[in-house]
């Protein structure tokens, strides 16, 4: 097997995760800024450094919401990834990262120590902190120190997310705003209390919400809902809305519930709410497209879509774009989830692809595992195969699969990102998801140029 990167609409840890449990993996990137200094353009390096304050879901964070991804996960067995080594199926990423199992909330010490380390590290200057962790932020039991700390480096803070369950004083907001808070992510599942309380055990609803509504006033909120049908959508969901606008949010992503494997529950843990109702994909987009223009906020949703850009897969709308991506002029099986592959066959079917893309009953491809493969029938499989680079797979398992009716075939994997979720696309403008769009699906094409037959 040949491994590359991802056919997926997310990075694996959005995908784990932006359904029922919008927690952030933790990692560092830089971006460049152009700046003007006496009439020279000058390449500055501007970093971003995250500081990963460790914690575990259900544990530090008060308990799990009831519709939390990680609820019920008992120990499961390795699903094999990209990173394990080809001898051993399971790695620390698909045996431990995936479920977040951390040894409780790191020390301030350590803390400190490593954003230094780090530091250290780096390049140009710090453009912005982000904050996260298995845990919920909220929960750090030296939360105030901490953001005192960071604070006192002078430069913009991010928490990539939180529930506010941790927070009991409104007064909680002023020192993050006068630490410098800039933005943050909060899930706010409903602007009604009492429904907070019930389905994320919020012991202070109305201190979290309050909170929540003072930070809208000084920094950019962007607000999460994941979506209970019958529970806290419809009405409720128009009145959590409107109090977001009202407050200043800059945006709301709606989250669809997950309740079954085929939905993305791959550590064997579902249902999570029994004989919970979940929406088809295609109504789903249609309550996200209902709200979209009623509010000044932005209003997208995951697993679809971006009314604003048109993203996932914006790039069928610009037939000009499509016209400038290589000819595809070998034969190559592509494989993906549920979701994308009628929007990645499209793309492919105007370079000239013949050859249809297969999808598995999973709904989203990075969240792919052995099982989905075992359903797949090689006789529709041409002799090269790309399977979602993180998909989770081990990679002599896949080929033993997809080769199980003794023909041989290639497995490699395709490119890293094809296209932005609305998690993603959130902070993105129209051009900024196209030019993704575009590097990722002329990386796809490449692939199978370079590997087809």
């Amino acid at each position: 097997m040949v491994p590359s990167s991802s056919v997926c609409t997310k990075n694996n840890a959005e995908s784990l995760l932006s359904f029922n449990c919008p927690v952030l993996f933790c990692f560092f990137f830089g971006l460049p800024k152009q700046i003007k200094r006496s009439g020279t353009d000058v390449l500055v390096h501007m970093a971003q450094l995250t500081v990963d304050i460790g914690g575990s879901p259900g544990i530090n964070c008060r308990g799990f919401c009831e519709y939390c991804y990680f609820k019920k996960v008992q120990g499961v067995q390795p699903l094999g990834c990209r990173y394990c080594l080809p001898f051993k199926k399971g790695c620390d990423y698909c045996i431990r990262g995936i479920r977040e199992e951390y040894a409780g909330f790191k020390d301030l010490k350590t803390i400190a120590d490593e954003t230094l380390a780090n530091l250290q590290t780096r390049q140009g200057d710090i453009e912005r902190i982000t904050i996260s962790g298995g845990g919920d932020p909220s929960c750090y039991p030296r939360f105030q120190e901490l953001i005192e700390l960071l604070g006192s480096m002078e430069v913009p803070l991010h928490i990539g997310y939180t529930s506010g369950k941790g927070w009991d004083d409104p007064a909680i907001a002023d020192i993050l705003i006068e630490n410098g808070l800039t933005e943050i992510s909060f899930t706010v599942f409903a602007a009604d209390p009492a429904l907070r309380k019930r389905y994320m055990h919020d012991p202070t609803p109305e201190v979290s919400l309050e909170i929540l509504k003072r930070l809208c006033r000084k920094t950019d909120v962007y607000a999460a809902v994941v979506v209970l049908p019958g529970i806290n959508d419809g009405e409720v969901l128009e009145r959590t809305c409107g109090w977001l606008d009202r407050s200043g949010a800059k945006g709301l992503i709606l989250m669809r519930y997950a309740n079954t494997m085929d939905q993305g529950l791959v550590l064997g843990n579902g249902p999570l709410i029994k004989d919970q109702p979940v929406q088809t994909v295609d109504s789903f987009r249609d309550l996200v497209s209902s709200l979209h223009g009623r509010f000044r906020m932005k209003i997208s949703g995951t697993p679809l879509w971006d009314p604003e850009i048109g993203s996932p897969f914006a790039i069928l709308q610009e037939p000009t774009l499509l016209a400038k991506l290589p000819r595809v002029q070998r034969k190559a099986t592509v494989v993906s989830g549920s979701i994308a592959a009628p929007f990645i066959e499209k793309v492919l079917s105007s370079c000239g692809s013949a050859i249809p893309v297969v999808p598995v009953k999973k709904e989203i491809a990075c969240l792919i595992t052995a099982d989905d493969l075992r359903e797949l029938d090689p006789a529709v499989l041409e002799h090269v195969v790309i399977l979602p680079g993180r998909a989770f797979v081990h990679d002599p398992e896949a080929e033993a699969l997809l080769c199980r009716d003794g023909v041989r075939r290639s497995v490699i994997r395709g490119p890293e990102m094809l296209t932005a979720d609305a998690e993603t696309s959130m902070g993105m403008t129209r051009n900024d998801v196209l030019a993704m769009e575009m590097d990722g699906f002329m990386d796809l094409i490449q692939s199978i140029n370079r590997y087809g037959t």
